[in-house]
Order: C-alpha cells, then structure tokens, then sequence
C-alpha cells in the first residue's frame, strides 16, 4: 500500500511564531538537532542571507518529516502582509493548515486575511495558539476573540495551568473527557442532522468513539477547527498538535499511475543561475528526462488583477513540452535526487527552462487561476543609482518577477521609467537590500504612489471593416464595452458565427476565442487614463478575414493572427473611449482602537481625510471605530495617530475593494503608445517589428 502525504501549510500573522512552531516540528521528528533562532537566523527554513538578516521569512520553504508513518511535506510561508503573494502560490497546493495565533496579541489583522482565504478554499485547518508561556498571554481571551472575529465553528483540545509564566503547561483533552464531550455535541450536531436526531432520541447512544470520528470527519470538510494549544519556544503542546495533524487533517495515499497532473509554484535559481522549478503532484509521476506535457505561458500572456477581489485569468497560454533533467524530491529536511517524482511529493526539477509559476503538468489540477486577497495597491518607480546599471537592472527585476509574478514590472517603450507593483513599505526595502546583495545593483525609488483601476461608465462600440481606407490590418474586427458587476473581472465573449472566423489559423472557435480574450486583456492594461480597465464586458460583435484567391489577388493577402492582434487594440480603445471610464482608488477598512478622551480628536482627523465611520463603540476608557478610507491617505493617519492617542491608539487595515474618485481623474504614464492615437501606435509596431 502507498503512504500516506500530507502537504501542510503553516501560516500566521508576522511574529505570531509560526517558523518556530516549523522547527519545533522538525526537532521533534528527529530532522534537527536543535531548534533554530528566527533573531539567530539559523532556522531550517529561513535559507536565504536577507531573511536570517532581518528575521523574517520572505520565500515560502519546504521541508518534510515523518509523524506515525505519514510524510508530511510543510510549507513554511511569509507572515508579513507586503509578502502575501508568496502565500498566494502555497494556498492551492495544501491539503491541510495550522494557523498560528499569539496568546498574547491575540487574532491580527493578517490573521483574519488568511482565515478568510482558508475558509473561502475549504483548505483543513487547525488553530494553535502559541505562547502560552509569554507574560501577557490570555487563552480565555484569546478563543472568545477567534469566535468573535474569526469562525464561531471551533473546538478547543486542551486546558492551559500557568498560563503566562515559563512554567505554563497544557493538558490536552481525551475523548470522554466531559468539558471536550460537552463542547462537541454543541459543535458537531449543530453541522449534521443525522447526529443531532440521534442524540436527541438517546444521547447516551452518541458514544466517545462516534464524536471522535465525527471530529475527523468535519475538521477534513472544513466544517470545524479543533484549537491546540502551546508554546513552539518550549516545545510545550506541541506533541498534541502532531498527533492532531496526522488524526484530524486529510492525509490520504495518491495514485502514481494515475494521469499526471502537477503544478509549478515556485521558481528559483540554482548556483550557477540555472532555472529551477518547484512542483507539486497531484496524481500520476513524472520521470527525469522523459517528455512532460506542459501548459506553459505564451509570449503574449497578461497576469493581471483583474477584479476588486483580486481574481485573475491566466490567457494566451499554449501547450509545450519539456523535460526534467534533473529531479529532487524534499526529503528529511533536505532534497534527494530522485528518478521520478510521484503524486503527493513536492519536488524540484532543473530543465524547464520556460517554467512559469503558476504552469499545469499534465491535465490541470485543481484551480489555481483565482486570487484570493488583495492585490498590490501601490507602486513605484526604480532607477539604478549608477546609470550604467540600466540593463543590468532589468534583468535582474526580469528575475525577480519569476519569483513574484505579481510585482508586475512594466517599463516604458524606451526604458527608461521601470515601474514595479508593492504591497508595502518593507516589500520595497527587500527588494532593494535583493538587488544589492544578489546583483550587486544599488538602486532609489521615486516616491509611492497608489495603483487606481478604470470601470466602463456605459456601453461603447467600434469596428474597422476590411479592405477599407482606414483600416492597415487584414482583419474585421467589432467590439462592444459594457460594464459589468462589481468585483467581475473581465469578461470576454464572442457573438459571431463561426464562418467568420479564420480558423486555419486559430483551428477552432475555442482557440479564437482564447487568443483574442488575451488581446483584450493585453490592451485592457492600460485605459484612457493608463490604470487597468476592470469589471467589464468585452463583445466581439464582427470578425472577418481575407484570403488570397491566386494572384493578382482580389481578396487581399492572407490574414494571420498578427492582423488581429494588432487591430483588436484600436478597436477596443475607440470602443472604450464612447464607454467613458472612471478611475477608481484602492479603499481600506480601517478599526482604530482609541483611548476615549482621545475620540473627538481622532473622528476630527478622520473627516478631514475623507474617512466614511461605519461604526463605533465603547468598552472601558477604550473606543473601537470602524471606517473606510482612502489608501493614499492611510499612511498620514498612521503617522498621526500617536500624537493624537498619546502613543495609545492601534491601526488595524484590510483591503476593501474601490471607488471612483472624485474630481480630476489621477493618471498613470503609459508604457507602450496609445492606439488612440492612431500614427503614434502604428509607428510603434514598426519600430518594435510587429506589424507582421
């Protein structure tokens, strides 16, 4: 019979603990000797210079161990905020999480991001709560607030004695015991009917052994999250916990003669700057040096938000082959050359040398196209301090968007102005410290500024006919814009008949209708103001093409895909401007947590900053406000907030969604040129050979 695997997830708000928690689980499997010091850097998991630098993770790591016969491939993943795209690319992979929560600080802001998306996915997750040996620390507290704030759907395993002192010890629950007895006939009948009739009828009936299984059966299904308690710096219940991961989470054996699927969710660099891939397996194998099917990103493929809630569509994509020259697979807390890798195992393969993240091996497993937290609201512009660096700065950001797609580096037509995407303040920093230590470039920004997007304000429509003055293209394209929901994306479709469409050279309507849905987004980038156009309708209304019926010929040449790539641009543009657009700013929901005396203060600033208070309430001398805001504007509340509160308030923020801006429209410098204007745009597609 095949083992068992189980892909873990360890995740956390910063500082909450989790990669020591990631230690104290590798010790005790006997991987290490000793557990590491996050402020040492000499954790298992944290390898690269900069991460033991500053003490924080910034690249998710993998690494395996055994519990009771079952291999466990963890995924430790970055707790800071500005490196939530890191989680991003993990969430898709696990087959169960532990979410980590501080005693002492209790549910974050970050934490209630990451439930969310848990939840959203129906991923397994267990909670610890950590630190139970740090002054300050309150479990009582701790679980009303996850009730509160995250999932009322929790069962706590255990009791903590000496909580907040070194001495604290924890005392996990047996089946039988009554407290735990007690708090699962509550929890688990209130999800399944056929358990509640029978206790009802005869709750003796509803034996120890039947909660237990019934536990199992419900945390897998996401339903419920047992809660553990401990201290990851002592090791104190942290054996529960591994006997919880391999009880409670699904750990199932694969199927390796399946037909393989797998995904490519990391990339890297080996010593000598050779590519490496990081795959999961789904089912099925792979072999080294064998020829792997592989859905590889095109030349013309757009990774962009594409909503409010951050949901993208990958297009363009076409399907390769490639192999593997050289396999390793996680193995005891380091990697093993192996000859294959099967299903369950997260492995490294050298040789996929077009490897993206986010490619499919095989068959797709299991979507992995949505996002699900915010996207980047900030961006900046990065210029080497030595201006000879210019190219060399380049490609080394071109590498590191291998690493984080998401940075979305876009450089002007002359390249001179190189933008990248942030999340934050200590994303920029890292970036900077990457490039000087791993290029040895040294580089400045320009000041931050916050990406907006552009909505439809109504329907517009434009065509160019073929074989007409106008139109240089061998192709009939229309397009009609429309808006469409709130937090839609973009949604392409197409109304004409299948005759009208070149299929020898897209092959079928499906294909046609992949690769102009890639045009449209590719032109979408940039509007009439130069954000992203999102939350529309793209209708291709007319299509035709020409061909050549023997010289001279009356009909024209024969169209190939360039003429409707080149077109579809002008099209849509003169299409999008009778729409109209708005530009709409990034919002945050803001909790500010105030001394009383300090109220009147805070609400005064909040309404000179634009701050819609959606709500607000008293406990003790504290006062809780809830309020949303513009992002451009939070920064100046945080750095006013201490004077305000006498150093006493606290800022929590989370992403929600976008709203037109009032008066002049911002804007953004385009960096390729507007097909708007139509010379300009044509002249461009000369310059850069595109035309044919």
């Amino acid at each position: 019979m095949l083992g068992r695997t189980l892909n873990l997830g360890i995740l956390a708000h910063v500082d909450a603990g989790k990669t020591t928690l990631t230690e104290r689980l590798l010790y005790a499997a006997g991987v290490i000797d000793a557990v590491g010091d996050v402020d040492a850097g000499t954790t298992q998991t944290d390898t690269l210079a900069l991460e033991r630098q500053r003490g924080i993770t910034i690249r998710s790591a993998v690494v395996s161990f055994e519990i009771a016969g079952v291999t466990v491939n963890l995924i430790d993943t970055p707790g800071h905020p500005d490196f939530i795209a890191e989680v991003e690319r993990v969430l898709s992979l696990l087959d169960g999480a532990v979410l980590v929560i501080s005693a002492v600080e209790g549910v974050q802001p970050q934490t209630r991001v990451l439930m969310r998306a848990l939840r959203r996915l129906r991923v397994p997750t267990l909670l610890f709560v950590n630190k139970v040996d740090r002054r300050g620390a309150d479990t009582r507290r701790v679980v009303e607030t996850i009730a509160d704030r995250l999932t009322p759907a929790i069962i706590p395993m255990g009791t903590v004695d000496g909580i907040g002192t070194r001495a604290a010890r924890c005392t996990p629950y047996r089946l039988g015991d009554p407290a735990l007895r007690t708090t699962l006939i509550e929890a688990l009948t209130d999800r399944d009917e056929s358990l509640l009739a029978a206790y009802v009828d005869n709750e003796h009936a509803v034996t120890d052994l039947r909660l237990g299984r019934e536990l199992t059966a419900q945390t897998r299904r996401s339903l419920v999250h047992p809660v553990f308690f401990g201290s990851a710096m002592t090791g104190e219940g942290v054996p529960a916990l591994s006997a919880g991961l391999v009880e409670l989470l699904p750990a199932e054996a694969s199927d390796p003669e399946a037909v393989a699927a797998g995904r490519v969710f990391k990339i890297d660099r080996g010593p000598a700057g050779e590519k490496v891939a990081y795959v999961r397996m789904f089912a099925g194998k792979i072999r080294a040096r064998e020829r792997l099917p592989i859905a590889t990103v095109s030349d013309t493929e757009v990774k962009v938000v594409e909503s409010t809630v951050a949901e993208s569509t990958v297009v363009g994509r076409r399907a390769a082959e490639a192999k593997a020259t050289v396999i390793e697979v996680s193995d005891g807390g380091g990697w093993v050359r192996r000859p294959q890798l099967v299903a369950g195992e997260i492995g490294r393969l050298w040789g996929l040398t077009e490897a993206r993240v986010g490619d499919t091996i095989g068959r797709p497993a299991r979507a992995a196209t949505e996002h699900h937290f915010a996207p980047p609201t900030m961006e900046t512009v990065i210029v080497p301090v030595r201006l000879n660096d210019d190219g060399a700065l380049r490609a080394a950001l071109a590498r590191l968007a291998e690493q984080d797609p998401l940075i979305n580096v876009r450089a002007d037509d002359t390249g001179r102005e190189v933008y990248v995407s942030l999340y934050g303040e200590v994303q920029k920093e890292v970036i900077q410290a990457t490039l000087a230590m791993e290029f040895g470039i040294d580089v400045d920004f320009h000041e931050t500024t916050v990406i907006c997007v552009e909505r439809p304000v109504r329907a517009g429509e434009a065509v160019e006919i073929l074989n007409t003055e106008s139109n240089p293209f061998h192709a009939t394209i229309g397009l009609r814009v429309e808006p469409g929901p709130p937090d839609s994306g973009i949604e392409f479709r197409v109304a004409v008949e299948p005759p009208k469409v070149p299929l020898y050279v897209y092959k079928n309507l499906d294909n046609f209708t992949e690769y102009m849905g890639g045009y449209v987004r590719q032109t979408l980038r940039e509007g009439r103001f130069g954000w992203q156009v999102t939350d529309c309708v793209v209708t291709m209304v007319d299509s035709g093409y020409s061909v050549a019926d023997g010289p001279p010929s009356k009909r024209g040449p024969l169209s190939t895909p360039a003429d409707f790539r080149n077109l579809t641009p002008l099209v849509l543009m003169r299409a999008l401007e009778r729409a109209g657009t708005v530009a709409c700013e990034p919002m945050l929901r803001v909790s500010l947590e105030v001394p009383v005396w300090a109220m009147s203060a805070v609400l005064t600033a909040l309404g000179r900053l634009g701050a819609a208070v959606r709500h607000q309430s008293v406990s003790g001398d504290l006062t809780t406000i809830e309020t949303v805001m513009p992002a451009a504007r939070t920064p100046h509340l945080q750095r006013r907030l201490p004077a305000l509160t006498a150093g006493e308030g606290v800022l929590e923020s989370t992403f929600d969604g976008y709203r037109p801006v009032h008066g002049d429209p911002p804007t953004r410098p385009r960096t390729t040129a507007d097909p708007r204007h139509r010379e300009e745009y044509l002249t461009s597609l000369t310059r850069h050979g595109r035309r044919g």
